[in-house]
């Protein structure tokens, strides 16, 4: 089985009845998307003030992110029919509420202390919109890595400055739920490429 196929086997598995089988599935899959940004993070991570702007979930007695571990969420890209079965296996968490000009529908799913995932889908399966050109070039999968931040205008310029990228969008965007956001495709492991979500939650009101 080619390692797409163990992908989309596992995403299908969060709408699995049993709950040790969706959070086995969970646990795979975060460790699959650990694997694919864990290049980029590494470097950026022993910046000190890109560090200092991850937002810090203590787990495990870490007090700060590291060059090995710092808290991400997972993207996962799914056709629209099994967005609903994985929402509804899942207790039917809030959907987003997502800006009318992006095309996408999600819901958070956490697994555990930290296994956080973001479920994304599209409401335009054959639209020009990013799920849906994800979906229709690669199928369901690990579509982008989420890093939150305190701000992400500042984290954006450090990884332009500093690291040489260049941002999809050439000023931050609003997301979903209020979200401040911008996003980055960096090379990721074994010559590949993964795209970065760079997000500062809404401000509490």
């Amino acid at each position: 089985m080619s390692e797409a196929a163990e992908i989309a086997q596992w995403i299908g598995h969060l709408a699995d009845p049993d709950p040790a089988e969706r959070s086995a599935a969970a646990k795979r899959l975060r460790v699959e998307a650990y694997s694919l940004c864990l290049p980029a993070i590494q470097e950026w991570i022993r910046d000190a003030e890109f560090r200092g702007l991850v937002r810090q979930v203590p787990v495990e007695g870490r007090s700060e992110p590291s060059a090995e571990w710092t808290p991400i969420v997972v993207g996962i890209a799914v056709r629209p029919e099994n967005f609903e079965r994985i929402r509804v296996a899942n207790g039917s968490p809030k959907l987003a509420d997502v800006p009318p000009d992006q095309d996408a529908m999600e819901f958070e799913l956490r697994f555990g202390e930290h296994s956080d995932f973001d479920i994304l889908t599209t409401r335009a399966p054959r639209g020009e919109g990013a799920i849906a050109r994800y979906l229709q070039k690669f199928g369901e999968g690990i579509q982008q890595i989420e890093i939150n931040v305190t701000d992400v205008d500042r984290a954006t310029e450090i990884l332009r400055a500093r690291f040489k990228l260049t941002p999809i969008y050439p000023a931050t965007r609003v997301g979903a739920d209020g979200t401040r956001v911008n996003f980055l495709l960096v090379p990721a492991a074994d010559g590949r490429k993964v795209l970065i979500e760079i997000v500062e939650p809404a401000a509490k009101s």
